[in-house]
Formats: structure tokens, sequence, C-alpha cells
């Protein structure tokens, strides 16, 4: 053990939780020792589990609070999936129209019949640029829509999944801002004011985010073909800058949300409970079922494994990395995680500052969800 000092709070029966907690930060499972965590679960409503500790900055001379905001990368994607879902909800955009339908030059080069619901279940074959790109270019989002609009896709759209690190930002908040007139990170403010949660993180708030250590090595993506070349591989797969004022103030759904895991746990709650969130209706249950059920299941072309998608959430059918019921979720580059258990009204968020190579299932978060299961 270590004499870390643990703050926030932790309902008594979820004792060996915290344990697990305290343990990640001496004796990690594959040496990711935190620098930096937090662990957040709502059960029925309820945060019965809020806990962090550690440094916010790489120097150690700013505690890690529960103000502090995480980059959680793709993990903001279960966010972004629900954002969808209210507008589906709200009866601006449905699942099954096609994207061309609310953006006409999306149709070129073979995609005009691309669902919604194709598009965020990974499944639009555009998981980057088919000629590689300076990485400046992702800072300029309409040259990024034109050039995606204009490409045909690497395999035929509707045949397979193909997880898109960062495209699926840009493309997804595009059918969204063209079906309700505003940005996804502008409904999340809007929407969601009390979650501190954020796409676009305005320049006021940029003295509250933890500074991240990257990753040792790079994360295994199986054999290198051209698609997962151009979806993580090449200089312009992902933005440059990372960590940059310009990379947080940026909108990408898909890759740059900064939040607290106590928000994302509540904002996945509303999948956890029946589409409520702490009183109101957020999503009534044919939008739940819409949004959670499979809409493709197999060897997904990018990551190396065998993917079952929702509309936007990662199932946990065949991947049990969100514990052992059937949950949804997300991990983000580094290790972060949030998912909802709708069997057990359950949702949990992990955030940390020390990155793992780990694309998915990373082993700290895992953990913890081991024994929050063993406590329930």
């Amino acid at each position: 053990m270590t004499d870390i000092e643990i703050h926030g709070s932790c309902d008594p029966r979820f004792g060996a939780v915290k344990d697990v907690f305290v343990a990640n930060f001496s004796d990690a499972p594959e040496g990711l020792n935190e620098q930096a965590a937090r662990f957040s679960v709502v059960l029925d409503g309820e945060a019965v589990i809020d806990l962090w500790a550690g440094w916010a900055d790489t120097a150690r001379t700013t505690a890690f609070n529960a103000d502090t905001l995480a980059p959680v990368f793709s993990t903001g994607k279960a966010v972004m999936a629900i954002l969808m879902a209210t507008a589906v909800e709200a009866g601006q955009v449905d699942y099954d129209q096609t994207v061309a339908s609310l953006w006409p030059a999306f149709g070129a080069a073979g995609k005009q019949a691309v669902t919604v619901a194709q598009l965020m279940s990974h499944q639009g074959g555009l998981p980057g640029f088919s000629e590689a790109v300076d990485p400046a270019l992702w800072f300029d989002p309409q040259a990024v829509l034109e050039r995606l609009a204009a490409q045909a896709p690497m395999w035929e759209p509707g045949t397979a999944s193909g997880y898109h690190p960062v495209t699926v930002g840009y493309l997804a908040n595009e059918v969204y801002r063209r079906a309700t007139g505003r940005t996804m990170g502008q409904a999340l403010r809007q929407d969601f004011p009390d979650l501190d949660l954020w796409i676009g993180l305005p320049e006021g708030e940029h003295g509250r985010v933890a500074q991240m250590r990257k990753p040792t090595a790079a994360p295994s993506l199986g054999p290198i073909d051209p698609i997962k070349q151009a979806a993580f591989l090449d200089r312009g797969s992902a933005p440059g800058g990372r960590g940059s004022a310009e990379w947080r103030r940026m909108e990408i759904p898909s890759a740059n949300l900064h939040g607290t895991a106590l928000g994302l746990a509540r904002m996945l709650g509303v999948v956890a409970k029946g589409g409520r969130l702490e009183g109101r209706s957020v999503l009534s249950a044919g939008t739940l079922e819409q949004l959670t059920r499979e809409r493709i299941h197999g060897p997904d072309k990018v990551l190396p494994y065998v993917v079952s998608w929702a509309a936007g959430l990662m199932r946990n059918d065949g991947l049990d990395v969100f514990g052992p019921g059937a949950a949804l979720g997300h991990y983000g580059w580094g290790g972060s995680m949030a998912m909802a258990d709708p069997s057990h009204r359950l949702s949990a968020a992990y955030v940390m500052t020390r990155q793992s190579p780990h694309l998915i299932g990373d082993p700290r978060p895992r953990r913890l969800l081991e024994a929050l299961y063993s406590a329930l």
C-alpha cells in the first residue's frame, strides 16, 4: 500500500473498491502506478463512490481535486452517442435516415446510402484520410468535412465496422449541427449545465486541466494494413498539439472532451437508469433501445477485436471490459472509461493522468469494476 491521501466519498459497502483504488497508486497491474485518478459510481441515481487522489501536474505542486478536469479522449464518444440520441428523441434526426439527406455533399463517392446509425457505429468507411494530410488540417473543421465528404469509403459501408478514432466526431457533429442548429459542444453546456463536461473548453477553464503522462509504448493494432494506417498511424491520423490551448478550445466530440469522472458517470446514468437523469426524462424507452441495441457485430477493421457496436457505444458482449454485466460504454486513449449497466441501474467512470498503451480494457479500471460488481 501507499501513503497517498485519498479524497471523496465511498459507501461502506464498497470498501473493497476503495482498497483497489488505493492499491492502483502503488501496486497497479503492469506497473501502471497512478499519478492521479478519479473513480465515480452512480447506483440508481445516487453517487455511491466518488474517490480521487494524486497530483494534477507532473511537478506535483497542484493536488488533483474535485474540480480537476481530465482529457478523456475517446471516452467522450459515449457522451457524443447520448447527445445524438437526444436529437433522435426530439425528432430532429432519425437513426435510419441517410447522412446525405441532411448533408447532400456527404453522398459522394458511394456514400449516399450510409445511415446515421451506420455512421455512429463506425460502418461508414471513413476511419481516416485516404491520403496522408498535415496534422494542422484538423484545426480547420470545414476543410476536414469537405475532404471526408468527397472521399470514397475504404470498404463497403454497412458490411463491417472499422473504428473511426477521430473522424467520427467531426462527422457526427456536422450531422447534429445540420439537424438541430447547434453543435454538440453547445448542446452539452445548454442541456446538461450541471455536468462538468466540455466539448470545446473555454480558455477560462484551462487552468483546471490535469497534465497527462503519455504511454511508454504504442497500442497493439495487430497486422497493419492501409485502413489501420489511415486510422491511427499516418502522420496526420490525429491532430497535433494535444494539450495545447487551441486543442482544448476545439470541438472534437470523438477525441477532446474534458471532464470529471463524476460528470461522466452521471451522464452515463441516462443509459443506466431508463433514460432519466436526476428526475428528468432525457430519453424515452424507444430512443434508449435504438441507442443501445446492436448495430453490427464482428471483427473490427481497425481495432484488433471482435466488437458489438451500438449507435456510438461499445457493447460489452464478448469484450468483457465493462465488468461481468450486459453493459455499454467507451474507453479512451490511455485508460479512461465510462460505462452503464441498465440491468443493475449502475454507471461508472474512471479518469487518470498516467496513460497506458491499452486501446480498451485498461487493467486499472477493470479491476475497480471487478471489485465493484463483487460488492453488489
